[in-house]
């Protein structure tokens, strides 16, 4: 969920966008006898979200087997100029549990068939506080946060499973750039000079460790060198304020658009393809989203489409580029409740430069999901999935995995 509230009301969105609902208006546990309302007005908003992605392996050299992924989260904004008279300043948190099986490590796919699996643990995830100027259109957050919450993350996340397309693209961390939930101190300062434009850029721990030195998150580490990214963002058919504008039913309608391109620069040290040792890395990403077509130019039905291209040197990094691609129908079947089809692709390729003596050159890894999400009641999201692997991990393998992902909003 989201740290404050644009001037109409909507949630401008936060760290945590890849696990924000798109339709989801309603909670399973009610309004508590009016509480919920009541807290809100006062400038105090509680979410609590349960989301598990069930996969099986269908076809591939392994077993067949079921993987079931599972995750609790909890998250509180607070908008301290409702609730003590400072007018501009906001406070978020939000902590998780997570665990289960995770289907990539299985297959020995580069690209993992959930975007949210990685490490079972019961966390502090992300907090800050944050201060905006200038009618929203300066903002800055001192806290604990993950810069792949922000950066090098797939503005139609949430249409998608797989994790380039479901998250962020899969090779930010060659420059330790943090992901959730193993996030670090952080800094960031954002500024939207015109109404569709922004400006970006944070400091951030680059642990590389965060989890193991970290485990409960409640106590910030200073480790690792200081990482620093940067992005600039045209949202063309979208206002932007001091953050990145959202993807939900609402702000989709029309021909809406974001177009993102940015940098992470690590200055530590890092090991070559060769064994010696540099000093420095970085990567480079471009990304777009645009809405191709609508029924009606005022509406969100209609067909959106999405790529990302990542780059980084080739004698430090393995897996140093990456290609994502999409599409998405909007209200694709004839039904009252929200809807949506995706297709997405993505391309990896190792490189051959940390190809093990004696070992097979590596192919690229492609991979190819589609999928369907249905609001199915105000807090409920189902989103049946299959997805198509050729050249598992770089080899000949093939793998082919379906399922589907739960999401309830307490």
């Amino acid at each position: 969920m989201a740290s404050s509230q644009a001037p109409d009301g909507r949630s401008l969105p936060g760290p945590d966008a890849h696990d924000s609902p798109q339709g989801l208006n309603g909670h399973l546990s009610g309004d508590w006898g009016g509480a919920r309302s009541k807290l809100k007005k006062q400038g105090v908003d509680f979410d609590f979200e349960y989301i598990s992605d069930s996969l099986w392996n269908i076809k591939s050299t392994q077993n067949e087997r079921l993987a079931s992924w599972n995750r609790g989260r909890g998250t509180v904004d607070i908008d301290l100029g409702a609730l003590a008279h400072k007018p501009g300043w906001y406070f978020h948190a939000t902590a998780l549990w997570q665990g289960g099986g995770n289907l990539g490590t299985y297959l020995g796919t580069e690209t993992s068939p959930s975007g949210m699996s990685s490490y079972n643990l019961f966390r502090l995830d992300s907090w800050w506080f944050e201060k905006q100027w200038r009618h929203d259109r300066v903002a800055m957050r001192v806290g604990q946060f993950a810069g792949q919450d922000f950066y090098g993350n797939q503005h139609y996340g949430t249409s998608f499973i797989f994790e380039p397309m479901g998250y962020a693209l899969s090779n930010l961390n060659t420059t330790y750039e943090t992901g959730s939930p193993g996030s670090t101190p952080a800094v960031e300062l954002t500024v939207a000079p015109i109404h569709n434009v922004y400006l970006a850029s944070t400091l951030l721990a680059g642990d590389r460790k965060a989890f193991f030195h970290n485990p409960t998150g409640l106590v910030p580490q200073f480790r690792g060198n200081a990482v620093s990214v940067s992005e600039i963002g045209f949202t063309p058919g979208k206002k932007t304020l001091a953050m990145r504008p959202p993807d939900d039913v609402e702000s989709r309608k029309g021909y809406s658009g974001v177009y993102k391109f940015g940098a992470s620069v690590n200055p530590g040290s890092f090991t070559t393809s060769t064994g010696s040792l540099r000093s420095g890395n970085y990567l480079l990403y471009g990304m777009a989203s645009q809405a191709l077509w609508r029924v009606d130019p005022r509406e969100g039905k209609g067909l959106d489409a999405t790529a990302a291209y990542d780059w980084s040197p080739a004698d430090v990094n393995s897996d140093n580029r990456e290609l994502t691609a999409g599409l998405r129908f909007n209200e694709a079947l004839p039904i009252s409740i929200h809807n949506t089809f995706s297709v997405g692709y993505i391309r990896n390729k190792l490189n051959q430069r940390f190809l093990p003596q004696g070992a097979q050159p590596y192919k690229a890894e492609q991979g190819i999901e589609a999928n369907t999400l249905f609001n199915v009641l105000p807090m409920i999201l189902l989103q049946p999935t299959f997805q198509y692997y050729a050249n598992v991990g770089g080899g000949p393998q093939r793998a082919v995995v379906a399922g589907f992902r739960a999401r309830v909003e307490f």
